[in-house]
Formats: C-alpha cells, structure tokens, sequence
C-alpha cells in the first residue's frame, strides 16, 4: 500500500479527467466559490485523498499551519492506542499503609490515583464500600490522597476563562472530570446554593469549592484559591431564578478525597481531613477500581470531545516507556515527535492533546496523511463519531449518500473537521478541512471569550462550508 505523497501536494484530481457530457459532474462548484461564499475571512485549508492509497486528490492551502482545536484529539487517539493499546484500564487503588489487625489500620490510608480521567463519584462510592468489605474500621493515622501519576497542571489553557468547566486541572487522581455542580434556587429575597460532586447514583455536597453571591453585575465570576480550596464569586445580577452549570475544580486530588471521606464516613470509617502526598507512599491494597478498557474511554473522548481525557490520556501515552514527563507541553512535544516519526506528519507542532490550546498547529495535509496511514489497520473510524449531513433547511438530511464518520473542532473563531467519508459508490475517501481567522481571534478581550459576538455566526458559516466541501469531493470522486 502505498503512502502519501504530501511533500508538494498537486492541486487538482491525479484520477483521469470526468468527461464534460456529465451533467452532473458541470453543476458540482468550484472549491474557491465555496469558500467565497462562506465569507470566513482568515484561512480556509484542506487536504482530501483515496483512504486506502493515500493517494492525494485536492488540495488547498493543505501545507499551512492552523489551529486544529479538537480535532488533535484524533491524533492523541492513536497516540494512545499506540503506546498503551487498546485493553489498556485506569486503576485507582485505596492502600493500607501500616498493618490492619482487628479492623484498625495502625498508617496511614491512601487514595491513590492511576490517572483515570473517566472516574466519577460513583466508583468512589463504590471503592468505599469495598474498604468496609474489607473489616478496616478504623485508622489511626492520616488520609492521604496522591494524584502524581501525571504531572499537574491547575488549567489546560491560560488564556481561557476562568470559570469555563472545560479548562480544569490535571491530575492523576482526577474525579468527574474535575469539575465541580454549582445550582441556585430563589429562596425568597436570596439565593439557595449548592456545590456538589454529583453523579448518577449521589450528590455529595463539598467544601474544597465554595461559592459566595456578591451584588454586581459583572464580571459574571470571579476565582481565588484560598488556603487550597476553590473560591468563587458569582454576580447576584447574573443568577435570575435559578440555574446550575458545572464549574472547574482546581485541588482535584482533594476534591476526590473528600467525596471520598463523606462515602467512608457513611459505612462508620472516620477518616481524618484529607492531605495531598508529595509521593507515593507504600502500602497494601485494600480496594481498587479499574477503568473502561481504552478504546472505550477513546470512542467517548471524541464523542463527546472532553479535553481533561485526551490530557491524561495523552499524558499516561508519552510516559508508557517510562519517561517521566515535567509538564503538560513536555507531553505535548513528545507527540509531536511521536507524529512526525510515527504517522509521518511534517510540521506539526502540539502544546497540549486536546487542541485547547490555539498556539498548536496542523497541516490539512499532513492530517490528511495520518488518517490514511491509520485507514491501513482502520484503527480509527471505528471510534470516530458520525457526522449527520444537513438537508437544504438545516435539518438532519434522511437517507444522504455520502456518510462521514469523523471529529470535529471548535474554538472561537477556529473551526475544523476531519476523518473518513465513504461516498455513493463506496469510495473511502480521507479528508481534513481547518478555517481560521486567527488574527479576529487574537482580538477577543478576556471578559469576551466564553461567547464572542460573531464567533456563533462564524463557526455556523464555516460548518455549512464544510458541509459543501463534503459534497463537492462526493460528487467528484465518487463513481
């Protein structure tokens, strides 16, 4: 099979000409009048070519660097199944470290983190339960939790919001995606309010996030960690009657221990305030949880596009031969190498593995290389998520011939789309698309970026771009 030949990609089909009598083939519109009807602005690339040879059929732009935003995550996909493999499970573990003799552990006790970035309330409730199964009733020294499996990092992306749910910390004890329910309800002249760690099964109240209402308008909310927990404000004219949102937790490790230790408590285990160990301490295993297999936890990842797990994931990837990794982009550049070497993407460059960050950068071409690499063992279709074609109304198109299965990404003003398309005909086809007016972006005020005016427009704009991209290269190159 051969590769990709990407070094100076042509512009227009290798396939032998389409003969004018098709009709069809007359009315399918020119690329560029595609994108100057979108009006984007800013940087249109893409890159389409045979899946099964690599074979490159258009192109544009496809050798200029752009923001990928989330669909990096395919590549941190096949980063993953590469160096952990596909069976690979999380384990979160409870340890004893001293000797428990008539129930009572004379050590401490540890919740240890396996960098699991899928672990919830419910497995916490769970491992509780499995600690009374055990006989410990009780511990005499300190309740410790470990998160050092990766490396911390207090956010994603600085240049975020503070308070957007899906830029929280890292860490390798991480629980409910490290964020945290805020709700409010009108109790008469005030508010009632909640922080919880809510799952399907519980809804534990916790102190490691506090909030307090402040009579203001703006800014919407305000963020300080305060003697380790998370402080928040909120503004009282913001709240309406009520509402809830999910915010980002800063302390992870400690937010998981105290769940943790409302769960214990509940079965009559005391356990002492939780403290963060530097290291990890030895111990017995008393309880442990495991994780989906990988693959699993992947397939949700670009479903549901969670950049805390392609972080830890990616992370648990660069540090599978042993490497201890300092920092979030020390990961990130490790995939970088690993893409280059491994996939044969030239000039790609990540800073994290969720595409948060808008510094990384990603050829169309060099995507579109990558993807028909992993069609080769059709390691990644299988895991991506459909993508449903509009009708002329906007609605979900019934019975369209061409079906996509592929990842979206989306930052303000950066909008982007990659995979597998399987024409009329059966034609596999790999493609990328990345549109982005960098410079509109750059732009943005902070107080601004959670939902900037024309960012809604643009991204709606460039989606319908996309779509017309799809259909074109469907209509051409499938027979």
């Amino acid at each position: 099979m051969s590769a990709p030949a990407l070094a100076n990609p042509p512009a227009l089909s290798l396939r032998p000409a389409l003969r004018p009598a098709d009709l069809l083939v007359e009315r399918v519109p020119e690329a560029a009048d595609l994108i100057e009807k979108a009006g984007l602005g800013g940087q249109v690339g893409f890159a389409v070519a045979d899946a099964q040879t690599g074979l490159i059929l258009e192109t544009r732009a496809a050798t200029e660097g752009l923001p990928p935003a989330s669909v990096a995550k395919a590549i941190t996909a096949l980063y993953a199944l590469d160096r952990l493999g596909p069976d690979h499970r999380f384990e979160t573990q409870v340890l004893a470290g001293g000797p428990v003799t008539n129930g009572v552990l004379a050590g401490d006790l540890v919740l240890v983190g396996g960098g699991d970035p899928t672990l919830d309330t419910d497995a916490l409730a769970d491992l509780a339960q499995q600690l009374k199964a055990s006989g410990l009733r009780e511990v005499r020294g300190r309740f410790l939790v470990w998160g050092g499996a990766i490396p911390f990092a207090r956010e994603i992306d600085a240049a975020q919001p503070a308070h957007v749910g899906y830029n929280p910390a890292i860490s390798g004890l991480s629980l409910n995606f490290n964020r945290v329910h805020f709700e409010w309800r009108r109790q008469g002249s005030g508010y009632g309010v909640t922080m919880d760690a809510r799952s399907e099964r519980y809804r534990p109240e916790v102190q490691v996030a506090r909030m307090k209402i402040v009579a203001r308008d703006m800014p919407v909310y305000t963020y300080e960690d305060q003697g380790g927990r998370d402080s928040w404000t909120v503004a009282q004219g913001a709240l309406g009657n009520g509402g809830a949102r999910w915010l980002p937790v800063r302390r992870p490790a400690l937010y998981a221990g105290e769940v943790f230790r409302t769960f214990a408590r509940s079965h009559g285990i005391e356990l002492p305030q939780e403290k963060e160990a530097t290291t990890l301490p030895p111990g017995t295993v008393l309880a442990r949880h495991q994780s989906a297999p990988l693959v699993e936890i992947l397939q949700d990842m670009l479903k549901y596009s969670t950049n805390i797990t392609a972080e830890m994931v990616g992370i648990a990837a660069s540090q599978a031969k042993g490497a201890r990794m300092a920092n979030l982009r020390a990961s990130a550049e490790e995939m970088s190498r690993w893409a280059r070497t491994g996939l044969g993407m030239q000039g790609v460059r990540f800073v994290d593995h969720s595409g948060l960050g808008d510094a990384s950068e990603v050829t169309a071409g060099a995507m579109v290389q990558a993807l028909a690499k992993a069609a080769q063992d059709n390691r990644l279709r299988p895991i991506l998520k459909e993508i449903r074609l509009r009708d002329e109304n906007g609605g979900i198109a019934r019975d369209h011939p061409i079906s996509v299965d592929a990842k979206t990404g989306t930052l303000n003003f950066v909008s982007s789309l990659a995979g597998y398309m399987t024409t009329k005909d059966g034609t596999e086809l790999a493609f990328a698309i990345f549109t982005a007016d960098e410079a509109t972006r750059a732009a943005i005020p902070m107080a601004e970026r959670e939902r900037p005016r024309g960012a809604r427009g643009w991204n709606r704009r460039s989606k319908i771009l996309q779509q017309a991209l799809i259909e074109r290269w469907g209509a051409l190159y499938g027979e």
